[in-house]
C-alpha cells in the first residue's frame, strides 16, 4: 500500500455529539401505554382494489384484531379443553366433592395425608398371609316366608349360586413380606376393577368381601393400621364403581341434575341399588357386612332422602358387636371417614362413635387382649400407640368446626375416663391448637394423672408442645408450660425419644422466649446427645431445631451471641449433614442481612461456617453443587463491610482467598472486591491520592496480580487483567497498569480454539474477538512506556493476533485489523475521545508531534494492506460472500474515520463498495442507507482496482 492512504478525519467529538442527540418533545400520552393494542383507522381506498370497491374503516370503538393464536386455534385452546372436561365431567363423584366441600373445608386434613404416614410408620419384619376360605359368604338358610316361597326360592337360588363361584375355593398365599403383601393387596384391586369392567359384578364383589374379612385378623399386630390402609382403599374403589353405575343409570336418557332427589331416580336405577344393599345384608359375616355397606354407603341417596341419615346409626350400633377392640376402633374410623365424605353435616353419629369408643377402652385390659399381646411379644405401649390412627381420624372429623361446649364436653368426658393417656393424646392432636393452647395448663394437669407405665408422658407433653407451637397460650402462663413440660423432657432417658420432644418445643421457646432460654434448651439438647454419640442417630431431628431457631432468629449478632450455638453446630460430624446446615445458616443469613457488617463475632462465625462448606468440595463434587456452594459464599463476601477501614477490608479478602482456595468463581470475587476497594479509595479521595492511599491502591493491584493467575478459566484471566489494569490506570498506578495489560497480551497465545461452557464446547474466536475489542478501546488511554517505543502495546497485540492458530476458513484476523483502525485514527486526533482524570494520555505525551501521526500512518497502512491481501485471496478461493461482508466492513471503518478527500483513499472506499455489492450479498438495509454517501465519493475518472478469482 501507499503513503496515500494515511490520513485519518480529523474529528470534533462535541460538536458531533450534540448534532446526533435527539430532539426532545413533549408526549401528551393520555390513555396511551406501551402494551396497549393499537388501533388503526384506514380511511383511504387501497392502492390497487377493483373500482367500485371500498376500504373496510375502524375506529377505536371497533372490536379488537383478531389473535393470530387464538384463530389458529378456532378459541380451543387446551386449556379451554380441560375446563369444558371437567364441566361435562359424568360420574356422580365431581356432584358429591361438590356437596362436601359446603361443609368440609381446605382447612380439614384429608385422609390421603394420614395415608401415607400410616403406612411408613406401621411396618412389620414378620412374614404376613392371605387366606381366603372355602366359607359360604352368604346367609339364606332362614328365608322362610310361606306367602313368597317363590321369592324366597328363587333369591335362595341366586346366594347359592354365588357362593358356588369358583373364586369362593380357599386359597392360601404364606409367608408373605411387607412389601408383597402390599403388592397382593394392589393386584387385588386391580382384578376388582378389571372383573367390573368386564362385566363380572358378582366376582368383584366377591373380592371385597374376601379382602374385608382380612381386617379381622391380628395375627401381625403392629402390622394392622397398615393393612387396614391397604384393604380401605379396594373398599374405597368398589363404593365408587358401585356409585358412578348407578349414577349412569339415572343418566338415561336425561342427565341427572347435581343437586337431584330421590324422585329424579329412575326405576331401573332405585331397583338396581336396592339389589346391590340385599346381597350385602345377606353377608354372613359382621364385619365384611359392615364395611361393604359401608363403602356404598352414599347409594343410599338414590332410595330414600334421609337414608343415610337412618343408616349410620344402625352401622354405629353394629360396630358394638365386634370383640376385638383394635378391630372396632378401625371399623369406627372407617364409617366415621365415609360419613364425612358423604355426610359431613349428621355429627350426632360421630358423636355416638367416639362416645362408643370411650366405652370400648375398659376392653384393653381384658385377658384375651393381654394374652394375645403376650403370645405376639407386644409390649402395652406399643400397642396403644396402634389405636392412635384410628382416633385420631375419629376425633378430627368430631371436632371439625365444631363448637367450643361440645369440644369441652369431650374434654370432660376424657377426665372421667381418667388414667387414659392414648385418648388424651389424641384429643390434643385432633383439638384445634387454639382451644388447646388456651386450656393448656388444664391439659398439663391432666397429663399429670396419667400413669407412666401405659403411654409416656414425654408422648403427652410432645403432642401438648406442638398445639402451643402453632396457637399461643396466655401470656402469663407461656413461663409455667415451659418449665413444666421441660421437667419431664430432661428427664427422658433414652436420646432418641428425649430428641423427639425436645426438638417440639424448641419451636415453643424460640416464638416466646429470648436467646437466654433458647441458649438453656440447647445446652440441655447438648448435654443429652453427647454421650455414646447419640447425636448420629438424630440428625433429622437437630436439622429440625436448626431451622426452627432460623426460623425465628434473623438478627446473627444475637444468634452467635449464643454460648451453646456454635458447640451445638459441632454435634454434625456427618459431613453431608454438617454440609447441609451450613448451607441452610448461609441462605437465612442472605435473605434477611439486610446491612453489610463487621461485627467481628458475626465474621468469625460465618468465616467458619464457611469454611466448612468449603472443605467439602472434592474431586467428586458436582459442578451444579460447587456452583450453589460459591454462590452462597460470595453473598457472604459481599455483606462484609468495614467502612472507611479499606486497610481491614483488604486483609479481610487476604485471608478469604486463603480459606476459599478450590471454588473458582469466589476467587472471581474476591478480584472484584479488590478492585471494588480501590475504587472506593479513589472516591474517598476524589482522585487525588495521598503517599499512603497510593500505597494501599498499588497493594490492592498486586492482590490481584498475585490471585489471577490461579485462576483455570482463560477468559476469566484475560477479562480480570484487563479490568484490573483499568482499576490500576483509574488510581494513576501506571506501571501496575501495564503489567497488566502486558499479562493480557502474552496470554494469548494461550487460548483455546475451543472451551466449555455449561457443558457444551463452543469455539472460543467470538469471545476472544469481544475480549480484543474492548482491549483495544482501553489502549486508547494507556500512555506508551518511555522505554518500549512508539504504540509498543498496540503493536504487541496485533503481533500476537498475527501468530495466534485461527480457525481454518476464518476471517477473524483481518476483522481484528479492521477493528483496529478505529483505534489508530482516534490516537491520531489532538483531542481523544474519552480519558482518564490525572492520567496523560498519548495525546499529552506527543501533542501531535510529525513521528507519532506517521508511526500511526505506517501501521493503518499495514494493516489496511493486509485487509486487502485477504480479499484478494477470498476472491481466488470462491468465498464470495465472506469477501463481500469483509469489504463492506473496510468500507465502513473508511467512511467513518478516514479522510475522503484524499482521491486515492476515496478511491479504495468506492472499490470496497463494488466489491461488496458484486455478488449481492450486503445487507439491504445498510446498503441502501450508505448508497448516496458512495455516490458522493465517486469520481468518473478514477481507476477500479481488480480482485482476481
Amino acid at each position: 500500500m501507499h503513503s496515500q492512504y494515511q490520513r485519518s478525519r480529523g474529528r470534533n467529538y462535541e460538536a458531533e455529539l450534540q448534532r446526533c442527540r435527539p430532539e426532545a418533545a413533549l408526549v401528551e400520552f393520555g390513555d396511551y401505554h406501551p402494551l396497549k393494542s393499537i388501533m388503526v383507522t384506514d380511511t383511504k381506498t387501497r392502492r390497487g382494489a377493483r373500482k367500485g370497491s371500498t376500504s373496510s374503516s375502524s375506529s377505536s370503538s371497533s372490536s379488537a384484531p383478531l389473535d393470530p393464536l387464538s384463530s389458529m386455534l378456532d378459541g380451543t385452546d387446551p386449556l379451554s379443553m380441560f375446563a369444558a372436561a371437567s364441566a361435562t365431567e359424568t360420574p356422580a363423584m365431581s356432584h358429591s366433592k361438590e356437596k362436601e366441600e359446603e361443609v368440609v373445608g381446605p382447612d380439614f386434613e384429608s385422609w390421603s395425608l394420614k395415608r401415607g404416614e400410616i403406612l411408613a410408620r406401621f411396618t412389620t419384619t414378620e412374614k404376613l398371609s392371605i387366606v381366603s376360605r372355602r366359607d359360604k359368604l352368604f346367609c339364606y338358610s332362614k328365608l322362610k316366608d310361606p306367602g313368597s316361597s317363590a321369592v324366597s326360592e328363587k333369591v335362595r337360588t341366586r346366594l347359592e349360586e354365588l357362593d358356588d363361584l369358583e373364586e369362593g375355593s380357599q386359597r392360601e398365599l404364606l409367608n408373605l413380606s411387607q412389601q408383597d403383601y402390599a403388592n397382593r393387596i394392589e393386584e387385588l384391586n386391580q382384578s376388582l376393577k378389571e372383573a367390573w369392567a368386564s362385566d363380572q359384578k358378582v366376582k368383584a364383589l366377591k373380592i371385597v368381601i374376601q379382602c374385608s374379612k382380612l381386617l379381622s385378623d391380628t395375627s401381625v399386630i403392629q402390622f394392622y393400621p397398615s393393612k387396614f390402609v391397604l384393604i380401605t382403599d379396594i373398599l374405597d374403589t368398589f363404593g365408587r364403581l358401585v356409585y358412578d353405575r348407578i349414577w349412569t343409570m339415572c343418566s338415561d336418557p336425561r342427565p341427572l341434575p347435581d343437586s337431584f332427589t330421590v324422585d329424579d331416580v329412575n326405576d331401573t336405577a332405585k331397583e338396581t341399588c336396592l339389589n346391590w344393599f340385599f346381597k350385602i345384608a345377606s353377608i354372613r359375616e359382621l364385619l365384611p357386612r359392615l364395611y361393604v355397606e359401608a363403602a356404598i354407603l352414599k347409594c343410599n341417596c338414590f332410595l330414600n332422602k334421609c337414608g343415610i341419615q337412618e343408616t349410620l346409626p344402625r352401622l354405629t350400633a353394629m360396630i358394638r358387636g365386634i370383640g376385638d377392640p383394635l378391630v372396632a376402633a378401625y371399623t369406627r374410623a372407617y364409617l366415621c371417614r365415609v360419613g364425612m365424605e358423604v355426610a359431613p353435616h349428621l355429627k350426632d353419629s360421630l358423636n355416638r362413635n367416639f362416645f362408643d369408643l370411650l366405652g370400648s377402652f375398659r376392653q384393653i385390659s381384658s385377658e384375651s387382649v393381654q394374652n394375645q399381646l403376650v403370645l405376639q411379644r407386644v409390649e402395652v405401649p406399643e400397642y396403644l400407640t396402634l389405636y392412635s390412627p384410628a382416633i385420631s381420624w375419629i376425633l378430627q372429623c368430631i371436632a371439625y368446626r365444631a363448637p367450643e361446649p361440645l369440644l369441652t364436653e369431650m374434654m370432660e368426658r376424657c377426665k372421667k375416663l381418667g388414667n387414659n393417656a392414648l385418648l388424651l393424646n389424641s384429643v390434643m392432636r385432633a383439638f384445634r391448637p387454639e382451644f388447646v393452647a388456651g386450656r393448656a395448663t388444664d391439659f398439663i394437669g391432666m397429663i399429670k394423672d396419667c400413669d407412666e407405665a401405659g403411654f409416656p408422658k414425654h408422648l403427652l407433653f410432645g403432642s401438648l408442645g406442638r398445639s402451643v407451637a402453632c396457637a399461643d397460650p396466655p401470656e402469663s402462663e407461656r413461663l409455667t408450660i415451659l418449665n413444666e413440660a421441660w421437667k419431664v423432657v430432661t428427664k427422658v432417658r433414652s436420646p432418641q425419644d428425649y430428641i423427639n420432644c425436645a426438638e417440639i418445643w424448641v419451636e415453643f421457646t424460640c416464638r416466646h422466649f429470648s436467646k437466654r432460654e433458647v441458649n438453656t434448651v440447647l445446652a440441655d439438647i447438648i448435654k443429652h446427645m453427647t454421650p455414646d454419640r447419640a447425636f448420629e442417630d438424630a440428625y433429622p431431628q437437630l436439622q429440625s431445631v436448626i431451622r426452627k431457631i432460623l426460623t425465628y432468629f434473623h438478627d446473627f449478632s444475637v444468634l452467635f451471641s449464643m454460648e451453646r450455638f456454635l458447640p451445638f453446630l459441632d454435634m454434625f460430624q456427618k459431613d453431608s449433614v454438617r454440609v447441609e446446615v451450613c448451607r441452610s445458616i448461609m441462605e437465612v443469613f442472605i435473605k434477611h442481612q439486610v446491612e453489610p457488617t463487621r461485627d467481628p463475632v458475626i465474621l468469625n462465625a460465618m468465616l467458619h461456617i464457611c469454611k466448612t462448606m468449603h472443605d467439602s468440595v472434592n474431586a467428586l463434587t458436582v459442578e451444579d453443587e460447587k456452583r450453589s456452594l460459591a454462590l452462597l459464599i460470595i453473598g457472604f463476601i459481599r455483606m462484609v463491610c468495614f467502612g472507611r477501614d479499606f486497610e481491614q477490608q483488604l486483609s479481610f479478602c487476604v485471608e478469604a482467598r486463603a480459606t476459599f482456595c478450590n471454588l473458582e468463581s469466589v476467587m472471581v470475587q474476591l478480584i472484584h472486591t479488590v478492585n471494588q476497594l480501590a475504587m472506593e479509595t479513589s472516591r474517598v479521595m476524589r482522585g487525588s491520592h495521598s503517599r499512603k492511599t497510593a500505597a494501599f491502591v498499588r497493594a490492592c493491584a498486586a492482590y490481584s496480580f498475585i490471585t489471577i493467575p490461579s485462576l483455570s478459566s482463560i477468559f476469566s484471566r484475560l477479562s480480570l487483567y484487563l479490568l484490573s489494569g483499568q482499576v490500576a490506570l483509574a488510581n494513576q498506578c501506571l506501571s501496575q497498569a501495564d503489567a497488566f495489560l502486558k499479562a493480557a497480551v502474552s496470554l494469548l497465545p494461550e487460548v483455546p480454539r475451543s472451551i466449555s461452557v455449561e457443558g457444551k464446547l463452543r469455539a472460543s474466536e467470538s469471545f476472544l474477538l469481544d475480549f480484543i475489542n474492548n482491549f483495544l478501546a482501553t489502549l486508547l488511554v494507556v500512555p506508551d512506556h518511555p522505554e518500549h517505543g512508539v504504540l509498543y502495546l498496540v503493536r504487541g497485540l496485533l503481533n500476537m493476533i498475527q501468530d495466534y492458530t485461527w480457525e481454518d476458513n476464518s476471517d477473524a484476523k483481518v476483522r481484528v485489523y479492521v477493528s483496529a483502525l478505529p483505534l489508530l485514527a482516534a490516537m491520531s486526533q489532538e483531542t481523544y475521545l474519552y480519558s482518564i482524570p490525572k492520567v496523560d494520555s498519548n495525546e499529552t505525551l506527543y501533542g501531535g508531534d510529525p513521528k507519532f501521526l506517521l508511526e500511526i500512518n505506517k501501521l493503518s497502512e499495514t494493516l489496511i494492506g493486509q485487509v486487502l491481501d485477504h480479499l484478494k485471496g477470498l476472491g481466488r478461493d470462491e468465498a464470495t460472500r465472506r469477501q463481500g461482508a469483509l469489504a463492506f466492513s473496510l468500507f465502513g471503518v473508511l467512511l467513518a474515520h478516514g479522510d475522503l478527500r484524499n482521491n486515492k483513499l476515496s478511491q479504495l472506499a468506492v472499490n470496497l463498495w463494488n466489491l461488496s455489492h458484486k455478488h449481492g450479498y450486503c445487507e439491504t438495509r445498510v446498503s441502501v442507507s450508505s448508497q448516496p454517501i458512495s455516490q458522493k465519493i465517486r469520481k468518473p475518472d478514477m481507476f477500479s482496482l481488480t480482485f482476481t478469482k
